[in-house]
């Protein structure tokens, strides 16, 4: 009988804990679906729905008729004026020849004179003594003596009317500028002359010759 009313008890608690967790898990779920269900509704309501409409464009204002234009008449520019010039008449002058003038005979020219004859002697200057000795072995330049330079030099000298000479030009070079310079000093230190005679007068000449540079032997 105990172990009846035991195994009884056993079977109703059982029975018991099988509905009371039942119970549970109804609830859960019915808590659960309500509280999402209640959150729903609620955000749904806090949510509100704004319309937002557009605005219309404003209408655009139909512009001002544009003022009528006035037709201006067309300007009609006069016509050219054509101006004809017509030329003066050309008036054609006839130069008339002078008269000729009278000839008159020339009597021919006289026959040229011959010149009339000298009055004096005429003579070209000569050097008076010997021109060798216008220019000696001591008048040698060193430089060129010791250089063992030789040569010719060519001059052309101006006579006065005392017989002295005036001017001295090299007219043909030694190749050597101290030989030509030794030859014109030595020339117008030393020469003399006879001068030139034109008609009696004495006048200034000319006379020309060369001065060998050879170193003596």
């Amino acid at each position: 009988m105990a172990y009846a009313d035991q195994d009884g008890m056993s079977t109703n608690r059982l029975v018991s804990v099988v509905i009371v967790l039942l119970l549970h898990a109804f609830l859960g779920y019915a808590l659960v679906t309500g509280l999402a269900y209640d959150a729903v509704v609620a955000i749904k309501e806090k949510m509100t729905v704004v319309d937002v409409k557009e605005e219309e464009p404003p209408e655009e204002e139909e512009p001002p008729p544009e003022p009528e234009k006035q037709i201006e008449p067309p300007v009609v520019s006069p016509p050219p004026m054509v101006v004809t010039v017509t030329p003066p008449p050309t008036v054609r002058t006839v130069d008339t020849p002078p008269p000729a003038a009278p000839i008159v005979p020339t009597a021919a020219p006289p026959a040229p004179s011959a010149p009339p004859p000298p009055a004096g002697p005429t003579a070209e200057a000569k050097p008076r003594g010997n021109p060798g000795n216008w220019a000696n072995t001591n008048d040698y330049p060193s430089r060129a003596l010791q250089q063992e330079r030789e040569g010719t030099t060519g001059f052309r000298v101006t006579i006065g009317v005392d017989g002295r000479v005036i001017d001295c030009q090299v007219t043909q070079s030694s190749g050597h500028a101290d030989l030509d310079a030794a030859t014109c000093t030595n020339v117008k230190r030393r020469a003399r002359f006879d001068p030139a005679v034109r008609n009696g007068e004495k006048v200034q000449g000319s006379y020309s010759n060369r001065v060998r540079w050879q170193i003596p032997k």
